[in-house]
C-alpha cells in the first residue's frame, strides 16, 4: 500500500514538473545578451512555447503581446527603434521570465559563404574554427575595435536534412572572428556612428546549392538532380550517421552536400530584422558559370521571400585573382564566372565588389581581404546608407569603332587614371574571326582609346578577362575598374 502511495505522489510530481516545463518560454537561440537589433524596422522576436500560453515581450519602453499557436509557436514585432548604444534589457514573459542584458539597437548584417568568409583576422578569437588565415591590416584595426559597439553572432557548423528553428551559437561583444565581417563593421561604425553587428554563417567548401532551401528544385533542374540524389538512401543514412555522431568542421563530404547547410545554418535565422547579406561564396561553383549565373540570382529572390522583404541588401564579393594568367581571354579562367557573379547586379538591391586587382594566383585562400571589407563598406554606405562618395569603380557603359580604334566610355563619378601612370594594361582586341591581339591603350578624358597594329577593323573587347589579370585602370578614387567584355562569343577562342 505505501509503494503504491509512493508511487503516486511521484506521478503527481512528475506530471507537475513536466506541466511546467511545457509552459516554459523559449526564444529563438538568436536573442541574447549583447545581442543588436535592427534599427528603424520592425523587429520580429519568436520562439516556442506551450500552445494557448500568452508571451509578453518588453523592450526600450514597448510593451508587446502574442499567443502561441497550437504548434507552440510564437512570434511578436516590437515597433522600429531608433539606434542606441546604451545597453538595455529585453524581458519575455509566458510563466517563466528570460531577461536579456545589454542589448543595443543598430544595423544588423548577415554575413555567409564559404571558406573565404570564414578565414580570419588572426589566431586570437575565441572562435577556433576561423582562426587560420589573417590580414595584419585588419588585425592592427582589432584594438581600436574593442571599446566600439560592435557586435557578432556566430552560426555553429551543423547539417539537417529538414529545416530547423533553432541553431547552435552566441552573441560576443567585439570584433567578429571572420576578416571580412570585422572589416566590414568595423569599417560601417566608422561611417555611421551607430552600433553594428554581423550574424556570421558560413562554412568552407559549401556550394551555393549547400545554402538553397529545398523549394528551389521547382525552378533549378540541376539542384533538382542533386537532391534526388541526396535522398538515395546510402546518402540518408551517412548524414543521419554524421549528425548523430556531432557535426564538426572537418565533415567535407557533409558540407558540399545540397540543402543541409540552408536547413541548419541560414533558415534558424530568418527572420531576425537585419538590412542586409553579405555574400562571399562562388570557389565551389567556379567551374560552372553558366548555372552559378541562374542560381545566384533566384537564391537571392527566395531569400528574400523568407524575409518577406524584397528590399532585403545583398552585397556580393566577385572572386579575385587566382589561376595563371596566359595574357589572353581565356574561356577556362575564373573571368566567365565573375562575369555570372556580376549579372546579379541586375536585380534591385544588389551590388556586387570589385576584387579583380586583389587576390593571390596560387592560393585560393588570399590574405587580402582588408581592401575587401572596405570596399563593402563603401558600397553600403553610398548605395544603401546615402551617403555621397564614390563607392566602385568605372564600369563599362558602350563604345563606338573609328577606323582601327575602339573607343570605350565608362561610367565614373570622378576620373580614369593608373595607379602606376603607365598606360592602362590587361585590354584585348579580337577581329571578326575572333583572333585576340593584346590593345595598345590611352586615356582621355572618361574613355580609353583602344587599337592593335594586327587588326584594322576590331569587333570585339574584352577586359580583364584571365585567372589573375594584370590591371592598373582605376578611379580618381583608386577603386579598380570592372572586367566585361563587349562580345558575347561561346565558342572557343584562339590567341594569335
Amino acid at each position: 500500500m505505501i509503494y503504491y502511495f509512493k508511487s503516486a505522489i511521484f506521478l503527481i510530481l512528475l506530471s507537475c514538473l513536466q506541466s511546467k516545463l511545457d509552459a516554459q518560454v523559449e526564444p529563438s537561440p538568436l536573442f541574447g545578451n549583447h545581442m543588436v537589433l535592427q534599427r528603424e524596422m520592425p523587429i520580429p522576436v519568436w520562439g516556442k512555447s506551450k500552445a494557448g500560453e500568452k508571451v509578453l515581450v518588453s523592450f526600450a519602453g514597448h510593451q508587446v503581446t502574442g499567443v502561441a499557436n497550437k504548434s507552440g509557436r510564437w512570434k511578436i514585432e516590437l515597433p522600429p527603434l531608433e539606434a542606441s548604444s546604451v545597453g538595455r534589457e529585453m524581458r519575455i514573459e509566458g510563466k517563466n521570465l528570460i531577461i536579456f542584458k545589454d542589448v543595443l539597437v543598430g544595423e544588423v548584417w548577415i554575413c555567409s559563404g564559404q571558406s573565404n568568409m570564414q578565414y580570419g583576422w588572426g589566431t586570437e578569437s575565441p572562435f577556433s574554427r576561423y582562426n587560420w588565415g589573417g590580414d595584419s591590416e585588419l588585425k592592427s584595426l582589432v584594438p581600436k575595435a574593442i571599446d566600439m559597439p560592435i557586435r557578432s553572432y556566430h552560426v555553429e557548423v551543423d547539417a539537417s536534412l529538414s529545416p530547423k528553428d533553432t541553431c547552435g551559437g552566441k552573441w560576443y561583444q567585439g570584433p567578429s572572428a571572420s576578416a571580412v565581417g570585422f572589416g566590414f563593421s568595423y569599417h560601417l561604425h566608422q561611417s555611421l556612428q551607430v552600433p553594428i553587428a554581423v550574424i556570421v554563417t558560413c562554412w568552407g567548401s559549401s556550394s551555393i546549392e549547400g545554402w538553397m532551401p529545398l523549394d528551389m528544385t521547382k525552378s533549378l533542374p540541376h539542384f533538382k538532380e542533386e537532391i534526388e540524389n541526396l535522398f538515395m538512401l546510402p546518402s540518408v543514412s551517412r548524414i543521419n550517421r554524421a549528425i548523430e555522431t556531432g557535426v564538426r568542421d572537418g565533415f567535407v563530404w557533409l558540407r558540399k552536400r545540397p540543402n543541409l547547410l540552408y536547413n541548419a545554418m541560414f533558415h534558424p535565422i530568418i527572420p531576425y530584422a537585419c538590412r542586409g547579406v553579405v555574400w562571399y561564396q562562388g570557389e565551389a561553383n567556379a567551374n560552372r558559370p553558366s548555372q552559378y549565373k541562374k542560381s545566384l540570382s533566384l537564391w537571392i529572390q527566395r531569400i528574400r521571400q523568407g524575409w518577406g522583404r524584397d528590399d532585403l541588401h545583398f552585397l556580393a564579393v566577385m572572386l579575385p585573382g587566382y589561376g595563371a594568367d596566359d595574357g589572353y581571354p581565356n574561356k577556362k579562367s575564373w573571368a566567365w564566372f565573375r562575369e555570372a557573379q556580376m549579372n546579379a547586379n541586375n536585380l534591385s538591391h544588389v551590388n556586387v565588389v570589385n576584387t579583380i586587382d586583389l587576390g593571390d594566383a596560387k592560393n585560393i585562400h588570399p590574405s587580402d581581404k582588408a581592401p575587401i571589407a572596405s570596399r563593402l563598406a563603401l558600397l553600403a554606405r553610398e548605395k544603401i546608407y546615402g551617403e555621397k562618395i564614390s563607392s566602385r569603380g568605372p564600369m563599362y557603359k558602350e563604345h563606338s569603332i573609328v577606323g582601327n580604334k575602339m573607343i570605350l566610355s565608362f561610367s565614373v563619378r570622378n576620373s580614369l587614371k593608373t595607379v602606376d601612370g603607365e598606360n592602362p594594361r590587361g585590354f584585348w582586341l579580337a577581329d571578326e574571326k575572333g583572333a585576340w591581339h593584346e590593345a595598345k591603350s590611352a586615356i582621355e578624358g572618361k574613355k580609353v582609346i583602344l587599337y592593335s597594329d594586327n587588326i584594322p577593323d576590331p569587333k570585339a573587347c574584352r577586359y580583364a578577362f584571365s585567372g589573375k589579370p594584370d590591371v592598373n585602370l582605376v578611379d580618381g578614387e583608386g577603386l579598380p575598374t570592372y572586367p566585361f567584355r563587349t562580345d558575347n562569343w561561346e565558342a572557343p577562342l584562339k590567341k594569335d
